[in-house]
């Protein structure tokens, strides 16, 4: 379930690959368009295996009137990204007028932008924002490789020396205990990248003594610790078992299924969504951003848009659910 949805017609005008696996599609938009800042994402219509379903993605700077997005193509792609690679020029499709939950705050003297693979989609339209202003900042980006380091060449060219990448392949990764340590007292930090990244950078910062206020992430919910494997899920007290495909989220399986949930960000931030795990035969790659280091260590629940077992059978309770 989602709040503040406007839907809008949009066709795609131009596309061009911006690394190796990730391709930017631009969409002219129906209507004028309210001014929205880096950060912001789009919700988008696509048709997965003949049925319509709905993906978000960060909306990356376009031109007035157009919304832009880049899309990494992913091995292990739930269908999403595999439709908006698909889309030509003149193809129409059905998105939403942004809404931001990663904001600048645009108090901080100093900020350091961190980047970890397709996770440079927020950072890249923070960057080109702030230097716009002549904020002081720092951008670190790491990646498997230099050819999958999407607008690396644009943000050279804007930041300079204020611009550092680290290509993963050559065994140069992002120092974080360095990064942080190097910050004055009121900087912040805002981060986007794979589940490891985030929580290795929260413990760092945390160690540092730095208020927890100034550390502000995104991660994108496919990103676990473990490869996406089948498993299934027996619900509580209903009789029904589910079976969930390596391309596929317990949620989406839950709702194919006819399962009612209550849900909203489908990124693993709201809580919402999360079910009561009872009984489990495999381990849980937790990848949400709302359960707590010490609930992830209970494996007492997950929450089903972006968390999966790693293999083997689980019973679960859907009943209602509240905030802890």
């Amino acid at each position: 379930m989602r709040n503040r949805i406007e839907w809008r017609q949009g066709r795609v005008v131009s596309t061009d690959l911006v690394a190796e696996d990730v391709r930017r599609i631009v969409f002219a938009v129906d209507g004028s368009l309210p001014r929205f800042d880096p950060g912001s994402h789009t919700n988008l219509k696509v048709t997965i295996a003949g049925e319509p379903a709905i993906r978000t993605y960060t909306v990356v700077p376009a031109g007035p009137g157009h919304l832009a997005v880049a899309v990494k193509l992913h091995p292990q792609s739930r269908g999403g990204s595999r439709f908006m690679w698909g889309l030509a020029t003149g193809d129409a499709i059905a998105l939403t007028v942004p809404e931001n939950r990663f904001e600048l705050s645009w108090r901080a003297d100093h900020y350091l932008l961190l980047a970890g693979g397709i996770g440079i989609t927020p950072i890249y339209g923070m960057a080109k924002a702030l230097a716009a202003r002549g904020a002081s900042l720092r951008v670190v980006y790491g990646a498997r490789s230099r050819g999958l380091m999407a607008f690396a060449e644009e943000l050279q060219g804007i930041l300079g020396d204020r611009l550092v990448l680290r290509n993963n392949a050559k065994g140069d990764h992002i120092d974080l205990a360095a990064e942080f340590s190097a910050l004055p007292a009121n900087a912040e930090c805002y981060l986007c990248g794979p589940i490891g990244m985030l929580e290795a950078a929260k413990a760092v910062w945390a160690a540092s003594g730095r208020p927890v206020s100034r550390l502000r992430y995104e991660v994108f919910g496919d990103s676990g610790l473990h490869l996406e494997k089948p498993f299934t899920v027996e619900i509580a007290n209903r009789g029904l078992s589910v079976a969930v495909r390596p391309d596929q989220t317990l949620l989406d399986a839950l709702l194919g299924a006819g399962v009612d949930m209550i849900y909203d960000c489908q990124r693993g931030e709201c809580g919402l969504c999360a079910v009561k795990v009872l009984e489990r035969e495999a381990a849980i790659d937790h990848r949400d951003v709302f359960l707590s280091p010490e609930e992830k260590a209970e494996n007492h629940r997950m929450c089903a848009c972006v968390s999966r077992l790693t293999g083997g059978r689980a019973v679960i309770d859907i009943g209602y659910r509240t905030s802890p």
